[in-house]
């Protein structure tokens, strides 16, 4: 549908240079994102249950794309300067893994990551550690350690809930909350 969202931030940039114009999505067609940055777009979401090929590529089975494209999806947005972030399904044993903790790292670095949202991933554990092929995550650090230890190196990367409104976006921090 990416050509029909294309004409859509068009026709928005027609009329208005304000405001955020964002897309959640799979991150799946670098090319594509390109033509709506060039179109206009400014922001993205790309969800994830992980920052490793081998544990996204059993559990999304993308079809005609493979995880290097989420990854170029995001470098994209940087490029045009907008907002990049990831919808991060977090599991307990999985996200906080040092093999998970190493490469969530080399994908903030690569990428110039700008947010992550990090959300619990209601899912039946057995299920999903099937569907990956999982047998062992090898060493846990916690969740809270990791999240700690990602703040730390990464000090200007927003953890968040919601994607930011361009103010944000263009690092304003102390919104007038009274014109909301």
């Amino acid at each position: 549908m990416w050509e029909t969202i294309e004409k859509a931030i068009i026709e928005i940039r027609k009329h208005t240079d304000k405001g955020s114009i964002n897309i959640n999505t799979n991150g799946s067609k670098p090319d594509a994102v390109k033509r709506l940055c060039e179109a206009g777009l400014n922001s993205i979401r790309v969800s994830t249950n992980s920052a490793r090929p081998e544990v996204y590529m059993p559990y999304y089975r993308p079809n005609n794309y493979e995880f290097e494209d989420i990854i170029e999806s995001l470098k994209v947005v940087n490029s045009f300067g907008g907002w990049t972030s990831i919808n991060y399904f977090v599991f307990p044993g999985m996200t906080d893994s040092i093999a998970e903790y190493e490469a969530l790292r080399k994908l903030i670095k690569d990428t110039n990551l700008k947010m992550i949202q990090w959300r619990n991933f209601n899912i039946d554990p057995d299920w999903y550690l099937g569907k990956i092929g999982a047998t062992d995550t090898g060493e846990c650090m916690g969740v809270q350690q990791l999240l700690q230890e990602i703040r730390n190196e990464f000090p200007d990367l927003k953890y968040g809930y919601f994607n930011p409104p361009m103010e944000r976006i263009k690092g304003n921090y102390e919104l007038d909350f009274a014109h909301w």
